[in-house]
């Protein structure tokens, strides 16, 4: 079975020189990646230019070059996910930390008016304040049911306020509106470790670390392809 997995950040581009991206390593996705070519799954791995996390050279000779696409923006990572798009059974694990936002006009405050600017790298030497619009972008996981309609689709859900069960509450609302089997749910709101919601249960399976996370999702892969 084919295996897809995202992992890192996108970034979206204020000028030729200026992101705005998220912090995210790539680690826990490439690891996943490895881990299930490991045990015999054919793996593509959609992996973030703004990756920290090194690929070394085990990691080299274990294939990753092979299995890695690069990414950019959240467009440019939803563009990858469309030509992988299959009807055949399948897994997607998205790992990613898709910003949120990304840019729109920019302005500078002349006396109360918003005068519109354009330039490929806005100046600094400014005496007036720079303002430039957020927009949102598009919500990747809510697109990958249609692309991938027979799939084991595992979506992520990362927190830095609120409770587990605030966490719990947003992790069902993500299942039930993108379709997803899967919620891993992690960040200061859950606390140490892993949470994994499934849309088959009331509650959620606690998992100590990364090792047993890619456990317990090969795991209820497995138990996916049985059906």
């Amino acid at each position: 079975m084919k295996c897809i997995i995202s992992a890192g950040p996108t970034y979206e581009s204020l000028d030729q020189v200026r992101r705005l991206t998220n912090f995210s390593t790539g680690a826990l996705g490439t690891m996943l990646a490895l881990y299930l070519k490991s045990k015999g799954y054919s793996v593509s791995l959609l992996r973030g230019e703004g990756c920290t996390h090194q690929i070394t050279e085990e990691m080299q000779q274990q294939g990753i070059a092979e299995i890695s696409q690069p990414f950019s923006s959240t467009e440019d990572l939803f563009s990858r996910f469309q030509l992988l798009s299959t009807s055949e059974p399948c897994a997607v694990f998205h790992t990613a930390a898709v910003s949120d936002f990304c840019f729109g006009d920019v302005y500078e405050l002349h006396n109360q008016e918003l005068i519109k600017i354009e330039s490929t790298k806005y100046s600094t030497r400014s005496d007036f304040t720079m303002l430039a619009e957020l927009k949102p972008t598009r919500k990747i996981l809510a697109s990958l049911r249609e692309l991938f309609p027979n799939a084991f689709i595992a979506g992520w859900k990362y927190e830095t306020e609120g409770t587990q069960d605030n966490l719990l509450s947003k992790a069902h609302h993500q299942i039930s509106t993108c379709k997803t089997d899967i919620c891993v749910m992690n960040g200061p709101a859950y606390g140490q470790g892993f949470g994994i919601f499934s849309s088959k249960e009331t509650n959620f399976i606690h998992i100590k670390n990364r090792e047993l996370l890619y456990e317990k999702l090969l795991a209820l892969l497995r138990n996916y392809q049985s059906f």
